[in-house]
């Protein structure tokens, strides 16, 4: 089933990095629809071009797992896995044909920071700027490949985490972002790629099957699961995720002066992909969007 907005917003590791949308802003947010949208398709537009020119007569050549790594390279992204969906669950291409292979499109770690950030200072004032960057990059390499582009921001709800489950064998952590065996909680989804095509999975699925059949989730070996003992507000209980008792704590002093500045400490705590980290600029950033 699709994830509903309220479990993927449910708390800051949860679900794949949005950009910062403050409290009281969605008055000025709807406001400014209209035009960040046509502003957004101009970026696309460009970005499409940039990217024909690029790389496009390279991408001919090569097999569609490579094609997209090399499309995607440029940008800090990269294929994060492929599956081939069953037809009951399968979203539907623009067309209203049933789609027949999925690529994931993420992140492991923070590369794509840079080209972000360069991207958002030459474009202020956009809307919800990583979403938007994430449409400009994603949905001019899916239309060169011969793809079309979804996105966990936009409706309807695609089950983008149990995707990453079906292709890479993740599975939850204790504070509910999944976890990845190498990048550990630092990693994220920013859009996925359908074809019309089963075949143009192929090996890739396959070969994702294997991988993710094979994938130890890091936290059965876990000892004494550091990230739920560092939770100053202890929100990460049995029941659930105490999403109030978390946003008190980062409006308070303690708070803005812990969480808000160097990040999630229960996320922190983590052992795994240490070396993943985001950077102090992005996570705090990423904290911005939860607070």
């Amino acid at each position: 089933m699709p994830i509903s907005p309220s479990a993927r917003n449910r708390c800051p590791t949860h679900s794949p990095e949005h950009s910062p949308i403050k409290p009281g802003r969605q008055a000025d947010r709807t406001r400014s629809q209209a035009s960040s949208t046509r502003r957004s398709g101009d970026l696309r537009s460009t970005a499409g071009q940039m990217l024909r020119a690029m790389i496009g007569g390279r991408v001919d050549s090569l097999p569609l797992n490579a094609a997209v790594a090399a499309a995607l390279e440029p940008f800090g992204l990269q294929p994060r896995g492929w599956l081939v969906p069953d037809g009951s669950s399968a979203p539907r291409l623009k067309n209203g044909t049933v789609s027949k292979a999925i690529c994931l499109v993420g992140h492991g770690g923070g590369g794509f920071w840079p080209v972000f950030k360069t991207w958002h200072e030459m474009h202020p004032g956009i809307t919800d700027p990583l979403d938007a960057w994430s449409k400009a990059v994603i949905e001019p390499v899916a239309a060169l490949l011969g793809g079309e582009a979804v996105f966990p921001s936009d409706r309807p709800w695609h089950p983008f985490q149990q995707w990453a489950m079906a292709a890479e064998g993740l599975q939850p952590s204790p504070l509910g972002l999944l976890i990845h065996p190498e990048y550990g909680l630092w990693h994220g989804y920013r859009g996925a790629i359908l074809f019309d095509d089963a075949g143009l999975a192929g090996e890739d699925a396959i070969a994702n099957s294997a991988i993710a059949a094979a994938v130890i989730h890091p936290c059965d070996t876990c000892t004494g699961r550091p990230c739920l003992s560092a939770c100053p507000v202890g929100a990460f209980v049995p029941a659930g995720f105490a999403v109030s008792s978390c946003r008190d704590h980062l409006k308070s002093e303690m708070g803005q002066q812990g969480c808000m500045k160097s990040g999630c400490l229960a996320r922190d705590a983590c052992p795994v992909g240490r070396t993943y980290r985001y950077g102090a600029e992005q996570i705090r950033f990423h904290m911005a969007a939860y607070s």
